[in-house]
């Protein structure tokens, strides 16, 4: 299984060619660069990867280009990162045709404020986890996107408990209010919630309000892109090239 946060900013190729040769084994010379991975689109149920928003390169450095799609059974990985194997079908229209996606309807889930059926608002969605040929979600975390996350961790909630999309938020069985945290040093130590987190915005205070702030702010920022419906290190690629491939068996 991956992780969608194993394959954001990861860099996106095509062959410079066209041939039957392994697209997994072509070198960085016979790529020619597509753009990175920014978001990640879900089916329009939201249980299932679909593919990828690629961002490509800027116009002479100036204009702004129109995000490409990369469809979830058009590429391949290699070592300088995902490599297109269906040549022009891999992409776009072609790609969204083959998928017999109603495009319009599909869902960008990162990002997007979670709540339970009933009101309960859980945090916003920060990673999903899913299998890498058949796209199916096996579960979603959500968390609060602030300083004391790294404290209190993120909820993890089973994909079975995706009840879907409405108003701007997933929609989730009411039972994930009560699901446990997962990753944060709170869980760890088993203290509540509320006391992680009061804990964590006072330990920001310390370096001064206005730093503190300026953090938590800076945090969201750069973590959170906003979910909605349509209408790396070499280090970190390498773990998921093998997880990718690991999992691809």
């Amino acid at each position: 299984m991956l992780k969608v946060s194993q394959i954001m900013r990861i860099d996106v190729y095509q062959p410079k060619r066209d041939g039957a040769r392994d697209v997994s084994t072509l070198d960085v010379s016979d790529l020619a660069i597509v753009g990175c991975v920014h978001q990640v689109v879900f089916s329009p149920q939201g249980d299932r990867v679909e593919g990828f928003l690629v961002r490509r390169p800027d116009v002479a450095g100036m204009v702004r280009r129109e995000d490409a799609f990369l469809a979830r059974d058009s590429f391949d990985v290699c070592d300088a990162g995902l490599v297109a194997s269906r040549g022009k079908e891999s992409f776009d229209d072609a790609a969204r045709e083959r998928l017999g996606l109603d495009w319009d309807a599909c869902i960008l889930w990162t990002g997007m404020d979670a709540k339970t059926t009933d009101g309960k608002e859980l945090g916003w969605v920060n990673d999903a986890t899913f299998h890498p040929k058949s796209g199916r979600v096996q579960d979603f975390s959500v968390g609060d996107g602030s300083v004391a996350e790294s404290l209190v961790g993120s909820v993890v909630i089973p994909a079975d408990m995706l009840e879907g999309y409405r108003d701007g938020y997933m929609l989730v069985d009411p039972a994930a209010a009560d699901l446990a945290l997962d990753g944060g040093l709170a869980a760890v130590a088993g203290q509540r919630y509320a006391q992680a987190k009061a804990e964590g915005k006072q330990v920001a205070a310390r370096v001064g309000k206005a730093a503190g702030s300026a953090v938590e702010k800076g945090s969201k920022r750069a973590a959170r892109a906003v979910g909605k419906q349509l209408g790396k290190t070499r280090g970190m690629f390498g773990a998921f090239m093998d997880e990718y491939r690991k999992a691809s068996k």
